[in-house]
């Protein structure tokens, strides 16, 4: 299983919808930067979020998500993340796994150097949809993430040989994400 190159990615891309919208080269325009770079691409989030409203009431269960304690920011350009929080959001690419590479998506180093993390996720071959993305602010104090900006990069690992099931054969509960989804049994 190997890396995969700025070519070959945009070959992916051009050639099977792998990444829409896709940039060919890094903007950085006075943004955090996004589009390809040499061995991965960095993808931006969308100008929505769920925010955790109310850190004192309730318990963060995966089998049981409090949406009663979520808030929808929207359209506003960036989000405030309450300290030692966390917000949802999702990514502007739409990305669709090829049924033998495997995609790992890690935060970007400007974002981290700032205490906000991203927390790392696979993309397992054969999946397609919005990436979810967690974004977690371990710091004391607010912090700030930008809409349309960069917020992780994906990093492509293509098989010797194709897996036996892929994501899209087993039906996996994320499957064609639209947009920012929660927790799933």
């Amino acid at each position: 299983m190997g890396l995969k190159s700025d070519k070959w990615i945009k070959d992916m891309a051009m050639k099977y919808r792998m990444i829409e919208p896709f940039e060919e080269k890094q903007v950085r325009d006075g943004t955090v930067s996004y589009g390809l770079s040499s061995y991965g691409y960095d993808i931006r989030i969308a100008d929505e979020f769920k925010v955790i409203s109310n850190l004192m009431v309730g318990v963060v269960d995966p089998k049981n998500f409090p949406t009663e304690n979520l808030i929808t920011v929207k359209d506003t350009g960036k989000v405030t993340i309450p300290p030692n929080s966390f917000v949802l959001a999702r990514s502007v690419e739409y990305i669709r796994m090829p049924e033998n590479v495997l995609g790992i998506v890690v935060g970007k180093s400007t974002y981290a150097r700032c205490g906000i993390i991203v927390n790392i996720t696979p993309l397992e071959p054969g999946w397609k949809g919005y990436i979810t993305i967690e974004i977690s602010n371990t710091n004391p104090i607010p912090a700030v993430v930008y809409a349309n900006e960069g917020i992780s990069q994906i990093l492509f690992f293509e098989g010797d040989e194709q897996c036996s099931i892929t994501y899209g054969d087993r039906k996996g509960k994320y499957q064609d994400q639209t947009g920012i989804w929660l927790p799933r049994i």
